[in-house]
């Protein structure tokens, strides 16, 4: 464990103990002689010390650091009611709700919540009912639960975008690689059952050409033609690789339907089921299966007929394609016209758009290709869908955030009018339940705060509209009037919400001095309605200068608040708006450079095809127009072994075609790639480190430092590399993206196989490394 970590998980801990053991020792001059006897006092601190180790693992295990922090909270207020802090149990319900699901999340709640109603009835001697007790715990436990849960989707917000730019920019470096397989694959279906039909009609024709002679000129015809189409769809998928923009995505059910129908032509029997809109990767992924499984059907069962089926369930594509049993009569020289990757590529066309294929024999001797493929011609999706509404999933916080609105001034009221029950009639009883209702209606709002905050604003400030009415027409006593001003805890959450989730500022600041004063004059209102608001003589009713006075310094002092809070909340907005800036930026970026890489790819094929295999189908063509059948095979053989040559190239594996290993020299070059990008990256090295590092050492600092600086992020990066003694240091700056997600588990491993040591701090966006250069050189 890194040791940020391990201080991070004991600092807040010790502090707490710390704290409590101090106020321990001065608690007698405090309280007046109210400190724990002997044995209370070993209670106390065997309690501490559960709750202390407890939190030490809240990270590891919350849950039962949670169990553990309960169960130390329970001794230590029995043995000292008024001193112990108790504050275990809280942080424990922070990390529960961080790092567990949201049901867990809701038990751990109520069983806080419980414990604490269950220890205030054992206080009080289950004579009364501690109303005000049974409030605050369960605020203080919603409240922590609902920050937690803000944390915990924000955490997962931060890890779902880094793990999106790190898979973005695993795609970018291994672009030009999955462009060169997939253009094999299509050059591969595009011409390798053209020419193979070729082969095998002119072959067959010659082999029966003495008893029927008129096979010849069908078969040469027959080449003429095979070869025209063959030139037109390798020029078709030149000019598509020499094209800048992709193409938008068309139905591909025809296409299919021509397939089906060229290979009618050879006269083998097809059946087709087909849907009518097949269209997008999957359109194409069934496209390439059926022309490659039709394909080794005229190689190894020619004559033999073929069955096509694309069924819909349940949004998948279930692929069928059978052909039955070669004929005692057919050749069996096709098999080594293939090159060899015909099923190989049908698994990796389905594997590219998340499916699956599996092909072998039938019972009778036949052949079965079968694929099950997402079906992204029904899907409902809209664009963007695969994002998650952050709004949704805040299911704690806005419920949190208007429970405390309507808790906490119930919570004072109570404290105030503790002796109600003994000294208030039914009138005053009324009045009491009348407030907490109307606290309750006026923090609801507060619930939709995110999905539309000026709507909360607006509710929120309606609803403390009613307290002047309340006031008036209610025999509320001016005791339980003056809580009024409690409830006004609503109106600064709804503030910050207009700022941090409304529209743009132009829009939203008329809103505040408006609930500012709304607020101010709610507040006068109804302590003139409660009689609070008189003048020299008490007799002539509410003096509407005090008034006056009242309502403009309230107005004042809350304007400045609520100005304050709807700053704050623009500036959280406007950060958060900046993080998605940059996250976007880098997904973009990321996508150019491997639209650019996978566009060289293509530039590149196109040149090699044309003069691998295109010009040998025009020399097919011209032969079979001139008649010479011997000829014709010969050239199609060719151009067959033409092609596999240029796929076999193109499978060569990356490995086997990049530079040698990358050396010390070799990161000022990665440097200089990046600012090419536009990005700033500074790269420092002492003379004594580089010239220390051997060719492993070297190796492992190139791969550590391509890896944080392909995480994705755009901020300035600074890389330093120092040596002091056996010891090589590697702090890389500016990579928040590279110490979270799986870029970080990617420098663990890499980190680990160099023996050095790894440390992430996320607050600062900073990896560091130690690296032993005796062990790797």
């Amino acid at each position: 464990m890194p040791e940020t970590e391990t201080v991070r998980d004991w600092l807040l801990p010790a502090v707490l103990a710390a704290a409590q053991l101090g106020w321990l020792g001065v608690a007698g001059p405090w309280q007046d002689g109210d400190v724990p006897g002997a044995v209370a006092t070993v209670a106390v601190v065997c309690a501490l010390a559960v709750e202390t180790a407890a939190l030490g693992r809240r990270r590891r295990t919350p849950v039962r650091s949670l169990a553990w922090s309960i169960g130390a909270m329970g001794v230590g207020l029995v043995a000292w009611r008024n001193g112990y802090f108790a504050l275990g149990s809280l942080v424990s319900m922070y990390s529960v709700a961080v790092r567990c699901p949201f049901p867990l999340t809701l038990r751990a709640v109520a069983v806080g919540i419980g414990a604490e109603w269950l220890l205030s009835f054992v206080q009080a001697g289950f004579r009364t009912a501690p109303l005000a007790d049974w409030a605050v715990a369960a605020l203080v436990y919603v409240l922590c639960a609902g920050l937690g849960e803000a944390r915990r989707q924000w955490s997962a917000g931060r890890l779902t975008a880094a793990r999106r730019l790190a898979g973005a920019e695993e795609h970018r470096r291994r672009a030009g690689e999955n462009e060169r397989h997939r253009l094999a694959r299509e050059l591969h279906d595009v011409s390798a059952h053209h020419l193979t039909s070729v082969v095998v009609t002119v072959d067959a024709a010659r082999r029966l050409g003495g008893t029927r002679p008129e096979l010849t000129g069908q078969a040469l015809e027959f080449a003429e033609r095979t070869g025209v189409e063959t030139q037109t769809a390798l020029r078709r998928l030149v000019g598509l690789m020499q094209a800048p923009e992709p193409r938008e995505a068309e139905a591909v059910t025809g296409r299919v339907q021509e397939l089906v129908a060229g290979f009618g032509r050879l006269g083998r029997p097809i059946a087709t089921e087909l849907p009518p809109d097949l269209t997008g990767p999957a359109g194409e992924a069934v496209h390439g299966i059926v022309r490659e499984a039709l394909t080794n059907a005229i190689r190894y069962a020619p004559g033999a007929a073929v069955r096509v089926r694309v069924l819909r369930d349940g949004g998948r594509l279930l692929l069928t394609v059978v052909n039955d049993a070669p004929g005692s009569a057919a050749p069996r020289t096709a098999g080594d016209l293939g090159s060899g990757r015909g099923t190989a590529g049908m698994r990796q066309r389905a594997a590219a758009v998340g499916g699956e294929l599996c092909a072998g024999p039938t019972d009778d001797g036949g052949w079965k290709v079968e694929a099950v493929l997402p079906d992204s011609g029904s899907s409902t999706r809209t664009p963007g869908g695969w994002r998650r509404d952050p709004l949704q999933e805040q299911r704690l916080v806005d419920p949190a955030l208007a429970f405390t609105a309507a808790v906490v001034p119930v919570f004072f009221l109570l404290l105030g009018a503790e002796d109600w029950s003994r000294r208030a009639g039914h009138d005053e009883t009324f009045g009491i339940v009348l407030v907490c209702a109307l606290f309750a209606l006026h923090g609801l709002p507060l619930l939709w705060r995110r999905r539309a905050p000026l709507a909360s604003l607006t509710g929120v400030l309606a609803a403390s509209a009613l307290w002047p009415v309340a006031a008036t027409l209610s025999p509320l006593s001016p005791r339980l009037s003056a809580y009024f001003a409690a409830g006004l805890i609503a109106e600064p959450f709804a503030v910050y919400a207009l700022g941090a989730y409304g529209r743009s500022a132009a829009r939203t600041w008329f809103w505040v001095p408006v609930a500012a004063t709304v607020s101010a004059c709610v507040l006068t209102v109804s302590e003139a309605a409660a009689g609070e608001l008189t003048g020299p003589e008490s007799s002539a009713g509410p003096s509407w200068a005090v008034g006056a006075v009242v309502a403009v310094l309230s107005g004042i002092l809350l304007g400045s608040l609520f100005v304050a809070l709807w700053g704050a909340g623009l500036l959280v907005r406007r950060r958060r708006l900046r993080v998605l800036a940059r996250d976007d930026f880098a997904l973009a970026s990321s996508a150019w450079q491997a639209s650019r890489s996978a566009g060289a790819e293509r530039q590149l094929l196109a040149t090699r095809l044309g003069d691998a295999v295109l010009h040998r189908t025009e020399r097919l063509v011209e032969l079979a127009r001139a008649g010479r059948a011997d000829d014709v095979a010969a050239e199609a053989r060719s151009a067959l072994g033409a092609m596999r040559e240029l796929l076999h190239s193109l499978d060569v594996p990356a490995e086997q075609t990049v530079a040698p290993a990358p050396a010390a020299a070799d990161l000022e070059a990665l440097c200089a790639s990046l600012r090419s990008t536009g990005r700033r990256v500074t790269f420092r090295a002492g003379a004594s480190a580089a010239a220390g590092m051997g060719p492993a050492v070297a190796l492992s600092v190139y791969r550590i430092v391509e890896t944080a600086l392909g995480a994705g992020d755009r901020e300035h990066a600074r890389i330093r590399l120092r040596r002091r003694r056996d010891t090589l240091h590697l702090t890389i700056s500016g990579v928040r993206l590279a110490v979270v997600g799986p870029v970080a588990e990617r420098l663990k491993v890499q980190v680990t196989a160099g023996e050095g040591r790894l440390t992430l701090e996320p607050a600062a966006g900073t990896v560091r490394v130690s690296l032993p250069v005796a062990s790797l050189s």
